[in-house]
């Protein structure tokens, strides 16, 4: 998130209510009830140091945060007077709760936060006035709130995020959870009334039916307009309420142009509303008065009042440690230069933190963990841990540079560890006034070369790729890594994250000092080399001992389950290799194919607006969804489909097409748009990310992102370049072979149909398969019953789609509205396909249930897959799970299958000596490189190699193309 250009803004009488209800009956010193007042502050502290970092308040980076902690102001608001029974139902607040809301503000106020309460509106429409103004003054604005109301504030610049629940909706989690978008959240809510605020809604209409209404209508009106045709009983209870609906849906949405001149000065600039820094003498006195001793210890110790050991000059960040993890007591011995007499290691003896061993389960019984960082400025420092990195079974290597890229980066520093809570850092790029003097880079990385470069030295890291990179960036290849912290994470828990910081938090009850802490954030941020010594060795020191701590608990639990253990040391591992070796290749682009691209596209458009300009009849903006829609809607007078949360006709793309069909501008302006969206993300962006040095493109495969473990690319993204329109496709024309080579391209045929016949074990689907059948014209003989060669194209490609529908668990609906039919003609073709494909419905009825029971599925190797919405999840988010279920393991496997694919070329086309080399990895397809005199043996060795990855009860096939381009290769 942009540190100069977030606001954050927090539900405070949402986390009141949250706060008393979550704490049991605490109390202070006098009595006084302290339970709200304590889960106040520590959800404020948590928030703060999850959406803005630890940063002190007081630094100039963080200065640039704006916030507001917004409380409802007591009496009436001008819902009442719209309908005095509005929250009649609710009870009073509590006499406990009421008392504690002065010094609730109050300590809200010394954390830092601007407290706002405006009278005669809600804290809600508060909230959403900012948040407009904030977003249009180009902030990222993050509401934290319980309250679902606020989810039709969602735009691009707005995000919801809970505490309690650690979940984020931005649109497409707020689709995901309510089956609805942000613009249709008024509408749904509207439908199904507002029990808590007292708002009714239509009788007996939940969720389901609201969601499903509003897909069908469009919107609230359109389900009015349609309330005649809708039958049975809530066909009734709809009609019933028309009268009301409009006065529901009044009270239900969110203002957002609230006059906050009275309560935020120089309003409507927020400027008011920086955030402040942390009063923490004040917080000193409440804490003292209040009761909350461990707080109060925490200050005292970082102020060193009172304190029994002192915090050095290098406590992490420099500041109060209220935002974030244990405190750490440290006393640091002073880092003597190079050379000086009595001149040895320095320590940075960071004391005993409550630190737990094991998973967070067994947190509660944890030991403390002392820990001792050594800084090694000298040659015998250095050779001692050479000595003590050969002796250790496992040692943990981090690398600490001067750029993310790992094609470019180069080496600061370097640290190790051989046991929990005790590690080394070797400085060998530190660049400030006053730094100490280093051991030479050349001296050092020669006298690790030997072990880094033993392939039985057994070496553990967070992310190995990145550092195996780093290392080659200066000549080493690095061997001998036996595991990686972010895969062991990946195959352990896919779906949560695998940041080191977070597998810290997850399984030690640890924390750590950040990279934010240590450099900053945004224009602010200084490069590593000018970090000071003293913080670098804390920082790395850490980074190497953690990542061993935690590996230490994570491969027990890998070990104990056979197909996570398989997964991790027989596919995501030896993968990793492989895709750095891959990224390291890079893949030649012709920037000459490019620039003619980019000409042309910008011909096309500038031909598309003129057409444009033509059927509208005048100029406009196609870039402005308001003047795009002020000529739709205000001048050409075309039906509105949809409407944005702020009222205005909405010009998405889902309503573009729709109005596209019938009418030729919206046409223009969707293919305008899929123009501008090819040319700014390829054919203008790719010659820029050429590397000078190798003249290649240097893709980076994320391998830990997708939950089925597919791979994802980024820089370029080369998993998302466009190939169903002529223009996207030939982008891959730039893609090109270097002279005397050519573009070798295989692809698994129909591999999730494939498996789904496996899988299912149907006799029908395996048929077609095993016969080499063409297995949509197979399935639409079976569907329509009629023999083979009697199959329609329009059968076909009926049957295309349900096959490939029911792989992602479509229903009647997604299938009507993707063959343009009746929903009730889809359901029989559905009842169908299941009649003559029994073990389909079979298999999707089974894992259903199965993944219903265990939180969970699986691929045909082991692959865990963790499902959490199938069993808490609400109606929507809990189909969604459903259907995640039935395609996951298929999804899953095939990403399974293109790895093993991968390491079984590159075994063999390292076994052979041959020159060919793998270059790209995309969806289910492998491109090599291939010289001319190899040509022949690819064509023949790469299918074979992929089809026999893994035997099925159906052949594998790959295909194979070749050419001078990727392009004309696939």
């Amino acid at each position: 998130m942009s540190d100069e250009n977030t606001l954050l803004l927090v539900d405070g009488s949402s986390y009141l209510y949250r706060a008393y209800h979550a704490m049991p009956d605490l109390r202070g010193p006098d009595g006084f009830p302290i339970g709200a007042i304590h889960g106040m502050v520590a959800m404020m502290r948590r928030l703060r140091d999850q959406e803005l970092g630890r940063d002190e308040p007081a630094s100039p980076q963080a200065r640039r945060h704006h916030a507001a902690c917004v409380f409802d102001a007591p009496g009436k608001t001008f819902r009442d007077d719209w309908y005095p029974e509005y929250k009649a139902q609710r009870a009073p607040m509590p006499d406990d709760l009421r008392t504690q809301i002065a010094p609730i503000h109050e300590v809200v106020k010394l954390l830092g936060w601007p407290v706002l309460q405006v009278p005669g509106i809600e804290a809600d429409d508060a909230i959403g006035t900012l948040a407009r103004v904030g977003a249009a003054a180009g902030h990222a604005v993050v509401i934290s709130t319980g309250d679902k109301d606020l989810a039709q504030l969602v735009t691009e610049r707005i995000t919801l995020i809970n505490t309690m629940t650690d979940e984020r909706l931005d649109i497409p989690g707020v689709l995901a959870k309510f089956g609805v978008p942000p613009e249709r959240i008024v509408d749904y809510l509207t439908l199904i009334g507002d029990t808590v605020d007292n708002v009714p809604g239509v009788a007996k209409v939940g969720p389901k039916t609201a969601v499903k209404w509003l897909g069908e209508h469009g919107s609230l009106d359109g389900v009015m307009a349609a309330a005649g045709q809708i039958k049975g009983v809530t066909g009734e209870n709809l009609r019933a309420a028309l009268d009301w609906l409009p006065q529901g849906r009044r009270l239900i949405t969110v203002r957002c142009d609230c006059d906050l001149a009275e309560h935020v000065a120089g309003w409507p600039v927020i400027d008011a509303l920086a955030l402040q820094p942390v009063d923490e003498a004040g917080l000193l006195d409440f804490y003292g008065r209040y009761g909350f001793r461990s707080w109060r210890k925490e200050l005292e110790t970082r102020l060193g009042v009172g304190a029994q050991v002192a915090v050095p000059s290098t406590a992490p960040g420099g500041q109060s440690d209220l935002f974030g993890g244990p405190v750490v007591a440290a006393a640091a011995a002073p880092i003597a230069p190079a050379g000086s007499a009595g001149a040895a290691p320095a320590l940075a003896a960071v004391g005993e933190a409550a630190v737990a061993h094991g998973p967070a389960s067994a947190q509660a019984t944890a030991q403390p963990l002392a820990r001792r960082y050594e800084t090694v400025f000298t040659r015998e420092a250095l050779v001692a841990w050479i000595d003590r990195l050969r002796a250790a079974p496992l040692a943990a290597l981090d690398t600490e540079t001067d750029s993310l890229d790992p094609m470019r980066a180069r080496i600061v520093g370097i640290s190790f560890a051989v046991m929990p809570g005790e590690a080394a850092y070797v400085p060998l790029g530190h660049d400030y006034p006053g730094a100490p003097e280093q051991l030479p880079l050349d001296e050092v990385l020669a006298a690790l070369r030997p072990w880094l470069e033993d392939a039985a030295a057994p070496k553990v890291g967070q992310n190995v790729k990145y550092d195996t990179h780093v290392l080659e960036n200066h000549g080493i290849r690095v061997r001998g890594w036996a595991h990686d912290t972010l895969l062991e994470s990946y195959v352990l828990e896919a779906h949560l994250g695998h940041a080191l910081d977070k597998l810290a938090e997850r399984h030690l009850g640890r924390s750590g000092l950040t990279y934010e802490q240590l450099c900053g954030k945004g224009a602010s941020q200084i490069p590593f080399a000018q970090v000071d010594i003293e913080r670098a060795t804390t920082y790395s020191g850490e980074d190497s001992e953690m990542t061993l701590h935690v590996h230490q608990v994570m491969a027990p639990q890998i070990a104990a389950e056979p197909g996570l253990q398989r997964v991790y040391a027989d596919i995501e591992l030896p993968v990793s290799a492989i895709l750095q070796r891959i990224e390291r290749k890079g893949v030649l682009i012709d920037p000459a194919v490019l620039l003619r691209q980019s000409n042309q596209l910008a011909q096309r458009m500038m031909d598309l607006e003129r057409e444009a300009y033509d059927i509208a009849g005048q100029p406009f903006n196609m870039g402005s969804p308001k003047q795009i829609g002020e000529v739709l809607f205000g001048k050409l007078g075309l039906p509105v489909k949809k409407k944005t949360a702020t009222g205005a006709p909405s010009t998405d793309e889902e309503v573009l097409q729709e109005l596209a069909a019938d009418y030729p501008l919206p046409a223009r302006i969707l293919e305008h748009r899929s123009l501008a969206k090819l040319k700014g993300t390829y054919t203008d962006k790719l010659p820029g990310m050429i590397n000078p040095s190798t003249g290649r493109v240097h893709t980076n495969y994320a391998q830990a992102v997708a939950v089925t473990g597919r791979l994802s690319s980024n820089d370029p993204n080369l998993q998302n370049i466009p190939i169903r329109t002529p223009e996207g496709r030939r982008v891959r024309e730039a893609f090109i072979a270097p002279p005397g080579n050519v573009l070798v391209s295989a692809d698994y045929s129909q591999i999730e149909l494939r498996i789904m016949a496996h899988i299912s074990g149907d006799p029908g689907l395996t048929r077609a398969f095993a016969e080499g059948l063409d297995v949509h014209r197979a399935t639409a003989a079976e569907v329509f019953n009629v023999a083979l060669d009697a199959v329609t194209p329009d059968q076909r490609r009926y049957a295309k789609t349900i096959n490939f529908g029911l792989i992602y668990g479509m229903g009647a609906f997604g299938l009507a509205q993707s063959l343009g039919i009746e929903q009730k003609t889809a359901k029989a073709f559905i009842d169908r396909y299941f009649d003559r494909f029994a073990g389909v419905k079979r298999y999707m009825d089974e894992t259903r249930a199965r993944a219903v029971e265990t939180g969970h599925v699986e691929t045909l190797f082991g692959r865990r897959i963790t499902l959490p919405e199938i069993r808490g999840g609400n109606g929507p988010r809990r189909a969604g799970a459903e259907r995640q279920a039935i395609n996951a393991p298929m999804q899953g496997t095939a990403a399974d299958l293109i790895k093993l694919a991968m390491i079984a070329v590159q075994d063999t086309l390292d076994r052979e000596g041959r020159r060919s080399a793998m270059v790209m990895q995309v969806h289910d397809e492998l491109v090599l490189e291939v010289p001319a005199d190899e040509l022949d043996w690819v064509r023949e060795a790469l299918p074979r190699l992929m089809a026999c990855v893994a035997q099925l009860s159906v052949p594998l096939l790959a295909e194979v193309g070749v050419g001078p381009d990727w392009d004309q290769a696939h």
